[in-house]
């Protein structure tokens, strides 16, 4: 009951911090398009992975989620640590005239994420799950609503588990990184306190093995203090704000 599972193996993020954890363990890697997954099942296995598996995975595909879950844990006997990394920015100008384009951000970035977790914490006895929520979502901005308002609701949602979670085997890290620089926002340009893929895997890994409790993990640290000073901001210079 030693396994790993990584939802969203085309993930940055989520590849750097399997990587960090897999060593002598199973891991079941998937995703859509599960097989251009090649690089990542490389790296894992030069990683120390014991074995690695992967599986097609359609997040919007709401109700596959429970059979994928359960058979991931058939496939290792067990999970011990789930990685939620799994999600796409979208297109806001076009969201904003876009319906479906904004219900598809909406469903993959939020709903599809509230129905694996809760799978999640039902299915594993002990262990950890990791969610990823964003600076984005602590206060949505003209620039990014239709993604900020995803992660604030995910974010939400995780604090409630979190709490339901408070003193049991399983706890639930929320990782709360600033903007990201990676595959998802290439030719973007950074925002303050911008952190890499690899350091926001290394700090959650961190408190992986050092934290005992469920958690919210600002990446970097510093950027707690940002948020508080974005929430003071007054509404009309915040909605005239570029970014």
């Amino acid at each position: 009951m030693n396994g790993i599972l990584l939802l969203g193996g085309h993930s940055d993020i989520g590849g750097d911090l399997s990587a960090r954890l897999c060593a002598g363990r199973e891991v079941v890697v998937v995703a859509r398009r599960s097989q251009d997954l090649h690089e990542v099942v490389v790296r894992l296995n030069e990683a120390g992975a014991s074995a690695v598996h992967t599986l097609d995975f359609e997040a919007s595909e709401l109700s596959s989620h429970q059979r994928l879950i359960e058979r991931a844990i058939e496939l290792t006997g067990g999970i011990s640590t789930a990685i939620v990394a799994f999600g796409i920015l979208g297109d806001q100008q076009r969201a904003e005239h876009d319906q479906a384009h904004a219900v598809d951000i909406a469903t993959i970035d939020f709903t599809a994420q509230v129905s694996v977790l809760t799978v999640l914490a039902e299915q594993m006895d002990a262990g950890e799950i990791i969610a990823f929520s964003s600076i984005a979502g602590w206060r949505a901005r003209k620039a990014n609503y239709v993604y900020g308002s995803t992660k604030a609701g995910l974010d939400a949602f995780c604090q409630g588990l979190s709490d339901r979670l408070y003193g049991s085997d399983l706890r639930l890290i929320t990782a709360r990184p600033g903007f990201v620089i990676g595959s998802m926002t290439e030719g973007m340009k950074p925002a303050p306190m911008s952190v890499t893929p690899d350091a926001v895997a290394a700090a959650v890994a961190r408190e992986i093995r050092n934290g005992t409790a469920s958690t919210t993990l600002w990446i970097p640290g510093r950027l707690r203090l940002l948020a508080w000073v974005m929430k003071l901001v007054p509404r009309p210079i915040w909605r005239r704000l570029s970014r």
